[in-house]
């Protein structure tokens, strides 16, 4: 079972991006699970959502305490909420930030950890570019597909197609092929020089 955890603030799209995930997963073929864990629920509060993507089915209901993967959709959450508690050592790490894990003040948390599995990627920018608002979900979710290997980008496009539609579709779908293909040049890369 691979297990998600996403880690953002209210208004950023963190349901919408598990769900997305899991719906791209179901696309082919995996079982899938999705579902929040809300604070107060207000708009830039924390938020924390989930995912889960099995070929058996899935009867976890509980949050994911030791995910396989993590997405930190704002870094202003890094030094006010435990992100990385659990965190696999093997584990994916996706930030939304074009800063380095360096810059960040996470040199230490890389150490001993796969360097082809740590990821910055600046999805704000991207979002703003493609749909013209600050709402980084979509890009990250097709970031992390590229990073894992575990989901093909069609498979997030028929998400996005199912969720959204007309001008708000055709923008996603812009931004998540130009991360997904983005990320993957860049784990080509750092696979090259490890």
């Amino acid at each position: 079972m691979f297990e998600l955890r996403i880690h953002g603030r209210g208004g950023q799209g963190v349901v919408t991006a598990a769900e997305m995930f899991s719906v791209a997963a179901f696309a082919e073929g995996h079982k899938a699970q999705a579902f929040p864990s809300f604070g107060s629920e207000r708009m830039g509060a924390p938020v924390v959502s989930f995912c889960r993507i099995s070929d058996r089915e899935i009867r976890l209901r509980e949050p994911v305490m030791e995910p396989d993967a993590l997405i930190i959709q704002d870094t202003t959450l890094l030094h006010q909420v435990d992100v990385f508690a659990g965190l696999r050592k093997d584990g994916y790490i996706l930030l939304n930030t074009s800063r380095s894990f360096g810059e960040l003040g996470l040199s230490e948390l890389a150490v001993g950890r796969p360097p082809e599995r740590l990821c910055t990627l600046p999805a704000t920018e991207i979002a703003l570019e493609h749909i013209g608002r600050p709402i980084p979900n979509v890009p990250l979710i097709a970031g992390l597909a590229a990073l894992s290997g575990l989901i093909r980008l069609e498979s997030v496009i028929e998400a996005i197609i199912e969720k959204f539609s007309g001008k708000v579709a055709e923008g996603n779908i812009a931004a998540a092929t130009e991360t997904y293909r983005l990320i993957k040049t860049r784990t080509v890369e750092v696979s090259t020089h490890a």
